[in-house]
């Protein structure tokens, strides 16, 4: 009786060694997460984005931000990226024209000042319509290294003018 208690023990105690050891890999391969995350999300409003056609769209409120990996001054197109890593961008960008005729917009994102093609997304042709307002959205995720900017482009060759507009970043590597 007295061996069988003693083997019972050494494997309650081995099982919770285990588990403690378990518990400690998962918190160090998530990063703790308490408190580190890298998120902006900047929101720009009507009056924000008053040049009308192709133009990079400034952000005047900045909704949430946390960590460093992320830097926006509110009212500014610029968003600077401070740490290399794997980033999940999210955008939305409303556009509208307020005369009968073509309707066309485009986003893009530019890192660098330069457009990546592959992030180009283009709403249909509208000819004719007395709807003319629109929202584009997308989900991409880029590699950024420190010190690249990053813009959020609306392109048409239509009179459209942005009335808002939200961006979404999070590091998520």
């Amino acid at each position: 009786m007295c061996c069988e208690n003693n083997v019972l023990k050494g494997i309650i105690v081995a099982l919770a060694l285990v588990f403690i050891i378990i518990l400690i890999i998962i918190i160090v391969n998530n990063g703790g997460n308490n408190g580190s995350a890298n998120i902006l999300v900047a929101i720009a409003e009507l009056g924000d984005n008053t040049t009308l056609g192709t133009t990079d769209i400034k952000f005047s409120r900045n909704e949430i931000v946390e960590g460093t990996a992320l830097s926006h001054e509110e009212g500014s197109s610029i968003i600077n990226i401070n740490e290399t890593g794997i980033y999940q961008i999210s955008y939305q960008l409303y556009g509208v024209q307020d005369v009968t005729g073509t309707f066309n917009f485009n986003a893009v994102l530019l890192v660098n000042n330069t457009a990546l093609n592959d992030t180009f997304n283009q709403s249909p042709v509208i000819r004719n319509s007395t709807s003319n307002r629109m929202t584009l959205t997308s989900t991409v995720i880029l590699r950024l290294n420190s010190g690249d900017t990053l813009q959020l482009q609306g392109v048409s060759i239509e009179d459209i003018e942005y009335e808002n507009a939200r961006i979404d970043i999070e590091k998520i590597g």
